[in-house]
């Protein structure tokens, strides 16, 4: 079945239905905490690329719950794998082998550069993980007695104590400290400040253990990482026995139109990340790494809920539906349309856009500094136009919507997006 098809038949009847009441969020705000600055809209349903909110307006999905719904909303594979799978086993304690988890294990050690899977439950998790790993192989292997990670401003990996140490971005650190000690960072793409660092570094008990970076960095404004700076750090860790850790909590699972975002790059990591678009948003998280670097044993690393028959299962189907389906060729090609369109935007407006740029389906417009308008200005008049979108920082506007998008979903989306631009020009 095309996308196409698919997309029209899973089309609910009633999207055209007369609006309801507003959704008053008095109720929710007294009780959840105001962790988020929402938009105020409240969806209840959703249809491949296409949501409804309380209201019965209709609304293209270009967030994807932030590059998490690898398939859209209720795609009937993901739907016929967990209805299956809670029907069947879906959770028991990592005390048993779990079959389902083995093959999840099985699939990505086959397609991607990985030797070792460890399943958690979030982005965040898996790369707190990875710093684990990375540290314990410090002790371990490295014998550095005071390891640090090098990690890239403008970079985000998570919202734990140690995951926005490693975040280089002090607005997400301001008023958690004391911040977890073995971080230091570094400009992105600047292989100059990372040979430097590991040179001032490196001394008595103190050492760079590892280099922790994103393929392409998308809170910190989607910015592709160099070809040239990703294969040379390679080398220097190469030459030096450092660790190369690549965050693709974002990236990866096809959103870049590689499976891996470290295939646009011509590297392999020593270890990596993925969490997102692997469960199409079911919560999952995985820890890859190489043989050499597996010096987890038993007891030094553990997650109730990760690697569970029913995350497993949808992760699984994820990951089977965009190899069955050609999804890293559509996200490719539909990149390409959606990056085009949005440099004829940015040609029609040259004082108000400054940069398109991605890779696939992460894709970012970036706006001038010398103007007042905002990412979330164009945000918001792009969610009265039909049509989400998510900022990248404030001058960003991120466009990370299904892999399953159609070519007429793309055109769609720029014209919404050339009305809401219109509007706030």
């Amino acid at each position: 079945m095309s996308i196409e098809t698919l997309v029209d038949a899973s089309i609910p009847a009633e999207s055209g239905a007369v609006l309801g009441e507003a959704y008053d969020p008095n109720s929710f705000d007294d009780c959840v905490m105001t962790t988020y600055g929402r938009f105020p809209l409240a969806l209840e349903k959703g249809a491949l690329c296409r949501v409804w909110d309380t209201q019965g307006r209709e609304y293209l999905d270009f967030v994807a719950g932030i590059a998490t719904c690898t398939l859209g909303h209720a795609h009937p594979a993901l739907v016929e794998a967990v209805t299956q799978q809670i029907q069947t086993l879906h959770h028991v304690s990592n005390l048993y082998y779990i079959p389902v988890q083995g093959q999840l294990a099985k699939w990505l050690i086959d397609h991607s550069c990985a030797e070792r899977v460890f399943f958690c439950n979030s982005g965040a998790e898996a790369n707190e993980g990875a710093i684990k790993l990375a540290r314990k192989y410090a002790h371990t292997v490295q014998q550095i007695d005071e390891p640090i990670i090098l990690t890239a401003n403008a970079s985000f990996h998570g919202r734990t104590l140690a995951t926005i140490t490693a975040t280089g971005q002090p607005k997400y650190q301001k008023d958690f400290s004391p911040l977890v000690p073995g971080f230091h960072y570094v400009p992105y793409n600047d292989v100059k400040a990372v040979e430097t660092a590991i040179t001032e570094l490196d001394s008595g008990d103190r050492g760079v253990a590892a280099i922790l970076l994103e393929p392409l960095q998308g809170e910190g404004g989607v910015r592709p990482g160099d070809l040239a700076y990703f294969q040379r750090i390679r080398d220097i860790c190469d030459e030096t026995g450092i660790l190369l850790m690549l965050d693709e909590v974002q990236v990866g699972v096809g959103r870049t139109g590689k499976l891996w975002g470290y295939e646009n790059l011509g590297i392999e990591p020593d270890i990596f990340t993925s969490a997102k678009g692997l469960g199409g948003g079911i919560p999952i998280g995985a820890v890859m790494c190489k043989s050499f670097c597996n010096v987890f044993k038993p007891g030094d690393h553990a997650s109730t809920f990760g690697g569970n028959p029913f995350a497993c299962a949808a992760a699984l189907s994820v990951l089977e539906t965009i190899e069955k389906n050609n999804l890293l060729q559509n996200a490719y090609q539909r990149g390409e349309q959606l990056r085009n369109g949005l440099n004829a935007i940015a040609a029609k407006y040259p004082q108000v856009v400054t940069e398109v740029r991605g890779w696939g389906l992460i894709d970012g417009m970036e706006l001038s500094q010398d103007i007042a308008l905002t990412s979330i200005d164009v945000v918001k008049a792009a969610i009265d136009e039909g049509l989400l979108l998510v900022p990248a920082g404030p001058k960003v506007i991120r466009f990370v919507p299904p892999l399953i998008v159609s070519e007429a979903e793309v055109s769609q989306a720029l014209q919404a997006l050339e009305r809401a631009m219109a509007k706030v020009i």
